[in-house]
């Protein structure tokens, strides 16, 4: 908090949240000896992540707030927390975020790689307060939230994962009709079979869904849904828009000779099974393929099912990784192996099943369009490492038996229009994993958000 006294800035230490929003909105700014104070609360601010500069016209939103795909109010009902009062910072926080919970358990944080206090002592752990307050208030009063009016439109939400949930929650708030149709056995998507249990509760993610319910939306599972070609799906439908949200399920191949051998799993699939209460036999030895979220869940998880020893071969370096640095953290606390630049080459088997793998050292050369550093195999490098089951876990692709007719991109996701989501089918739009390939549920969720708005001025 700042105070004029004189011409002076003084901060409140006490008070403030280190969000530079008054700093950069205080005329005294300008005086150049403020920025050089060695010992200040604004002096080190301003020699921190201060030094970028508000867009021109633009209403500065604190880093945090700026950070997030979903621009969530961090600030505000992380100083209600402070205060005690912690139904008003979930009722904050649900303003924006349908799934508050959720993240609290599984965002990424970009909030908290934004926020100013590192530059002080620490960030605020925002991911964490927000999971505090929504199971504080789990079993207490619920939310008042009810649709604004009502619209005689019809609208179907394809998919229950992250973007879809946000999606139908908004639009129903709007006053629509919605209706979800999920191709699987539960609802949640990727929530529910794509994470393990112990870094999502079932019970926390079901608790979500049904306040979305409670709103009016009908949701239908075990029911999938196919495009013809044609274009007259709308018509035939009944339905007076249709959001895509069907997320990338798919796993993609390693690409290597020997695949096929009993014992080599793919990641999501696997995961899946598991998700389902499906007993999956692995060996005592497993080897898992990637760096990302979902390779260190399957290592993870395969430890829970009993493996007596798992090792992660990553092709990049561990700065590289794309998984939650958190969440890597944990995997090696709990004894799971982290090999670095290192890729397979083939699986060895025998008697048609894998007995483990000729691996290959790798270095990294220049950046490729994605801004990782490239990895180049080190010729005569090969090695070859134990093991009964191999999982792979190199990315995620959509599948494309069910979007007959539909516009891609080379890699096979859904083209769309950037300004209003709309795919080359007039009023069925699309959105989350299935447009960009596998993300963050944040942006999935902020996908679904932005739908919801797009659909809504379509149909006004």
């Amino acid at each position: 908090m700042v105070e004029g006294r004189t011409h002076r800035p003084v901060i409140h230490a006490a008070q403030c949240q280190s969000c530079d929003v008054c700093i950069r909105g205080c005329p005294a700014e300008f005086i150049p000896e403020y920025r050089l104070e060695e010992e200040s609360l604004r002096g080190t601010l301003y020699r921190g992540k201060i030094r970028k500069k508000t867009v021109q016209g633009k209403v500065p939103l604190p880093p945090c707030q700026e950070a997030c795909p979903i621009h969530q109010d961090a600030r505000g009902y992380v100083a209600l927390i402070a205060k005690g009062k912690f139904k008003e910072a979930l009722e904050l926080v649900r303003e924006v975020n349908p799934l508050p919970a959720v993240c609290g358990f599984i965002c990424h944080h970009p909030c908290e790689e934004a926020c100013l206090r590192e530059d002080v002592d620490q960030p605020v752990s925002i991911r964490l307060l927000k999971r505090f307050v929504s199971e504080y208030d789990r079993k207490r009063e619920k939310t008042s939230r009810k649709p604004k009016g009502k619209r005689r439109e019809k609208i179907l939400v394809v998919g229950s994962g992250p973007a879809g949930l946000a999606c139908a929650n908004d639009l129903s708030l709007m006053g629509f009709r919605v209706t979800v149709f999920e191709a699987l056995p539960v609802l949640g998507g990727m929530l529910m079979v794509g994470i393990p249990e112990f870094r999502l509760p079932r019970e926390i993610l079901r608790m979500e869904i049904e306040g979305i319910r409670q709103l009016g939306v009908e949701m239908e599972t075990r029911h999938p849904f196919r495009f013809d070609g044609n274009g007259k799906i709308l018509k035939r439908s009944g339905f007076a828009a249709i959001f895509l949200s069907m997320g990338a399920h798919r796993s993609l191949k390693l690409g290597v000779p020997g695949e096929s051998f009993k014992g080599v799993f793919r990641g999501v699939e696997f995961l899946r099974e598991i998700n389902f209460g499906r007993k999956v036999e692995l060996g005592k030895k497993v080897a898992v393929i990637g760096g990302g979220n979902v390779a260190i869940d399957v290592a993870r998880s395969a430890l829970r099912l009993g493996a007596k020893k798992v090792d992660i071969y990553y092709r990049r370096s561990k700065k590289e990784m794309p998984a939650i640095p958190e969440e890597v953290e944990e995997a090696i606390r709990e004894g799971v192996n982290i090999h670095l630049l290192t890729a397979p080459a083939r699986v060895v088997g025998r008697g048609g099943k894998a007995v483990g793998m000729e691996c290959v050292r790798m270095r990294l050369r220049e950046f490729d369009e994605k801004g990782r550093r490239k990895p180049i195999s080190i010729q005569g490098s090969n090695f070859k490492v134990e093991a009964e089951t191999i999982i792979s876990a190199v990315g995620q692709g959509v599948d494309q038996r069910s979007l007959k007719g539909l516009e891609k991109n080379p890699d096979g996701t859904v083209r769309i229009d950037p300004e209003t989501g709309e795919t080359s089918m007039k009023g069925v739009f699309a959105g989350g994993d299935m447009v960009t390939g596998p993300g963050w549920a944040i942006d999935a969720i902020a996908a679904g958000k932005r739908a919801a708005e797009t659909i809504s001025r379509y149909l006004s």
